[in-house]
């Protein structure tokens, strides 16, 4: 089971799509579990949790670099989620782009 872990300003506006990515992948038949937290809590959540991927929100956008930084390091890719994507709630996409940074690696 691949963690998906979706981090925005408050975890609000991306658990609409971390619900529609959910209900895709399981559809799919696909082992994930997608998850949206507030960026506050990504250090925690990552102790806790140990996600396969981080997705960052766009309107956090002026945390990834740092992000991707630190967890590159710890061999978890980090993705900037597409604005277009996320303001079409276009989970599709962004299961892509997940699968993509999985598969790719750090």
């Amino acid at each position: 089971m691949k963690k998906i872990y979706l981090f925005c300003s408050a975890g609000m506006s991306t658990s609409l799509l971390s619900a529609n990515m959910q209900k895709l992948a399981d559809a799919h038949g696909l082992q994930v579990e997608v998850k949206a937290f507030s960026l506050a809590s990504l250090d925690d959540i990552y102790e806790k949790d140990h996600p396969d991927c981080i997705l960052i929100g766009p309107q956090v956008r002026f945390a990834y670099e740092e992000t991707k930084n630190k967890y590159n390091k710890l061999n978890t890719p980090v993705g900037l989620i597409d604005s277009n994507d996320y303001g079409t709630i276009n989970g599709a996409n962004v299961l892509k782009l997940a699968s993509k940074l999985i598969k790719q690696g750090v």
